[in-house]
């Protein structure tokens, strides 16, 4: 997957000290990335869109 012309947005709660941030892109068809934002050239993850809206549905709960 060429993942070269994504847009990846990190956090708006991430700060600058270094913390534990990821990255997500949500601009590909069909498909939602996500990185660690400490290390942008390594592993990423994909997702389909439907499985990341239930796992966002799930972490939003309270």
């Amino acid at each position: 997957m060429d993942l070269g012309n994504a847009r990846w947005k990190k956090s708006t709660r991430s700060n600058t000290a270094g913390g534990d941030c990821v990255e997500v892109a949500g601009d590909l068809a069909g498909v939602v990335a996500v990185r660690d934002s400490k290390d942008p050239a390594g592993p990423v993850l994909t997702f389909d869109t439907a499985a990341w809206r239930a796992f966002l549905d799930l972490a939003t709960r309270r």
